[in-house]
């Protein structure tokens, strides 16, 4: 049991009912969706899908009905700034409404705020967010609107501590907002740069270095590369397990550009007596079922499972991260070219038929260095995200009870 109050620097928190931080709640309705002429007014009515479970600020609006659908059914008109929560399908989510609007039955608004506005949001996300998590349903979670007025809260008895608390959580959430945007910019900028650099249809790409200018070479990719399948050693012999040798499964493959240390190891007797092969670094390992076409450049050298199709480049024909860079190409061959009755599966023989344009080895690791170190800004900029979620994550757990 917590205590009714608690001191957080020079200020007292209390224990309250989130009944008590609003003075009004309003519940939401649906017109009937056979009558057109109460869906082409301009009240927003939202639903549980127009909101998103990481972002407060922003609803993504389909829909909008009209005065009569709101007279006519159990839809409210409900005032600006008020926070809307859902009570059932997707329960846990909350947005903020800076405008009039309407909701359908799963929420329950919450109307003239009493305190500040922001702190309650961030603390409605992290309160509700803890209790939606331990819901129990049978085929739909949900909360009813008294569970949910009974919820306790904790709230600091300064609005300017208030205030400052929630300025904390917005400066976060800005953040976080425009680093995403510019991880867009630069997934945007990649494409881009797939589609121009890499030669699809013609022997010519659109954009390359000015040093180069002869036509690329279609190539089956079993000419400029060995692809090697894995195996799996007996899992009952257990002098097979824990060695020094690096042996992956698909599930290690798919985040990350670069692969070092396997989650299992297997031992020198293991690989002898297993179809399992020693794969040297530079190795680009292909997902060949089980979700074809996820990719890793090996950086250390290992071995794999059956379920990969690996690609070991000739090094006077093929650069590991060129061809690592087409695996979206290849990806799209693979589920096309793939067979099987229970599982979509791609054959070593069938993926060394792909037909791919290669320029020259020159102009391969010319074109590998601008995407390395384009892919490589990514990467220190999804950390950078990953850093700011985990710090607003640690203060909504110490700054919220």
């Amino acid at each position: 049991m917590f205590p009714t109050q608690f001191t957080s620097a020079s200020f007292t928190w209390e224990r309250k009912k989130l009944g008590d931080v609003a003075n009004s709640y309003i519940n939401g309705g649906t017109p009937d969706t056979q009558n057109k002429n109460y869906w082409i007014g301009d009240i927003p009515w939202i639903q549980s899908s127009d909101l998103k479970n990481d972002d407060i600020w922003n609803v993504n609006i389909n829909k909008y009905i009209t005065n009569k659908a709101v007279n006519d059914s159990a839809a409210k008109l409900i005032p600006a700034n008020s926070i809307a929560i859902v009570t059932r399908v997707g329960v846990g989510k909350l947005a903020y409404m800076s405008q009039e609007y309407s909701t359908s039955q799963d929420f329950l608004s919450l109307v003239d705020i009493k305190e500040d506005l922001i702190f309650i949001m961030y603390m409605l996300y992290f309160k509700i967010s803890k209790v939606s998590s331990s819901l129990q349903g049978t085929s739909i979670k949900g909360i009813t609107k008294k569970e949910l007025l009974n919820l306790s809260i904790s709230i600091v008895n300064n609005t300017a501590e208030q205030n400052r608390i929630g300025q904390v959580f917005k400066i976060l959430d800005n953040s976080i907002n425009l680093h995403e945007d510019y991880l867009q910019l630069l997934y945007d900028f990649r494409s881009f740069l797939l589609q121009k650099m890499f030669s699809i249809n013609d022997t010519f790409p659109n954009l390359r270095f000015k040093q180069f200018n002869d036509k690329w070479k279609y190539k089956k990719l079993g000419e400029v590369a060995d692809i090697v399948s894995g195996g799996t050693p007996d899992t009952t012999k257990h002098d097979y397990w824990n060695g020094s040798i690096n042996w992956y499964t698909p599930a290690e493959v798919g985040n990350k550009i670069f692969v070092s240390d396997s989650q299992r190891k297997i031992t020198n007797i293991g690989l002898e007596n297993s179809s399992a092969k020693i794969l040297p670094v530079g190795t680009v390992l292909f997902t060949s079922r089980a979700g074809i076409g996820k990719t890793a450049i090996l950086k250390e050298k290992g071995s794999t499972n059956q379920g990969f199709q690996s690609i070991v480049p000739k090094q006077k024909f093929l650069d590991s991260y060129f061809i690592f860079s087409m695996s979206n190409i290849l990806k799209k061959y693979g589920e096309s070219h793939g067979a099987g009755s229970t599982f979509l599966e791609i054959s070593g023989k069938e993926l060394a038929k792909a037909r791919i344009s290669l320029p020259s080895i020159t102009e391969q690791k010319n074109i590998s260095k601008v995407l390395f170190k384009l892919d490589t800004i990514i990467t220190l900029q999804k950390q950078e995200i990953d850093n700011l979620k985990k710090l607003k994550q640690f203060l909504l757990q110490n700054m919220f009870i």
